[in-house]
């Protein structure tokens, strides 16, 4: 029998054990969103388990349990039999625009999970498994995951950061947004710029419908949604195009790149938003290449075998190979502008 090393061997199992704690967490910080548990807290807590429910009309003997979990997990302050948030905790857990809320990224661990069979069966047949087909509310969750990087940064350093396109939005220019998912990006360009126009594409038509209906919500007269695929939507004379979190995703990258090149006015601008990485598997281990990878193989990869060439970059490609990709349709100036946490922002004129 291999000797153990019983050192090595119980920060293996303490750190697993840390990893199963997380992942068990996820329905709970679910309930806790959805019933208002964390909202609810912020603004009257310190409380007792029993305030708590009155005041969310829930059964008193759920909350307790569930706030001794999230006690446990350093989610939630016990102190002296009262409950409460701490302001870093209700930064992350109660207040949706915050940099670093993280709750939809429990949304999405949740989505992987429903996923599993799906993956579990492509991973024999090496054939995709379509977006559409992505188990439960995929789309929503993935929409609410990126959702407070582009409240913070998208307007406020990110659009700056591009050379000569913040005075074409405010004097006027039309955008098209690849990609677009539920539309947060569009509409937050949109309420930015009123003088600019803004079309978002998607090619799934579900989530044109939501991005349609967050548009009205908001009262927008600038923004339109179409279905569209990134390789061969409808319309030209660009002056920005942007792409948030969706180029490795998609199965032929490069005739996206093509097209968006032609698609560009002359001097136009494509501004690519990426997971942030490295360009080695080295620099990628580290808590969110973990994320990131882990996200990668239960969605990313498997949307982009289930289309045309199915290139399946992946969401840890890294600047190197997503230049490659770019340049590649035609783009000869690429440049890194901003990056956060999260991600990178290309520049591709």
């Amino acid at each position: 029998m291999t000797q153990l090393n019983e050192t090595t061997l119980k920060d293996l199992v303490d750190r697993i054990l840390g990893d199963i704690g997380g992942a068990v967490s996820v329905p709970l910080v679910r309930i806790g969103d959805a019933l208002g548990l964390y909202r609810t807290l912020k603004e009257i807590g310190p409380v007792k388990a029993h305030e708590l429910a009155d005041a969310t009309g829930c059964a008193p003997r759920y909350v307790r349990e569930w706030l001794a979990a999230q006690a446990a997990s350093g989610y939630v302050h016990h102190e002296k039999g009262l409950f409460s948030l701490t302001p870093e905790q209700a930064f992350v857990f109660a207040e949706p625009d915050s940099p670093v809320n993280l709750i939809g990224a429990f949304d999405t661990a949740a989505a992987m999970v429903e996923n599993q069979l799906k993956v579990q069966a492509a991973f024999k047949t090496g054939r995709g498994v379509a977006w559409d087909d992505q188990a439960g509310c995929m789309f929503c969750a993935v929409a609410r995951l990126f959702r407070p990087g582009y409240v913070n940064a998208l307007v406020q350093e990110w659009l700056p950061a591009l050379d000569g396109v913040i005075d074409k939005l405010k004097s006027g220019a039309t955008v098209a947004d690849v990609g677009c998912g539920h539309g947060v990006s569009t509409v937050l360009m949109a309420q930015a710029f009123p003088n600019s126009r803004f079309t978002g594409y998607d090619f799934h038509l579900g989530s044109v419908a939501a991005a349609k209906a967050h548009a009205e919500a908001h009262g927008l007269a600038n923004v339109q949604f179409e279905v569209g695929r990134a390789q061969d939507f409808d319309g030209s004379d660009f002056d920005l195009i942007t792409c948030f979190d969706c180029l490795h995703d998609m199965g032929d990258p490069k005739a996206a790149a093509s097209h968006i090149r032609k698609a560009l006015k002359d001097g136009g601008t494509w501004m690519v938003v990426e997971p942030i990485a490295g360009d080695t598997l080295e620099e990628n281990i580290n808590p969110v290449g973990r994320l990131y990878y882990s996200a990668s193989t239960m969605i990313c990869v498997p949307t982009s075998l289930a289309q045309e060439t199915g290139l399946a970059l992946g969401a840890q490609a890294g600047e190197r190979r997503l230049t490659e990709v770019i340049r590649s349709g035609g783009f000869t100036h690429i440049r890194r502008v901003a990056e956060s946490s999260l991600n990178m922002v290309l520049e591709a004129t």
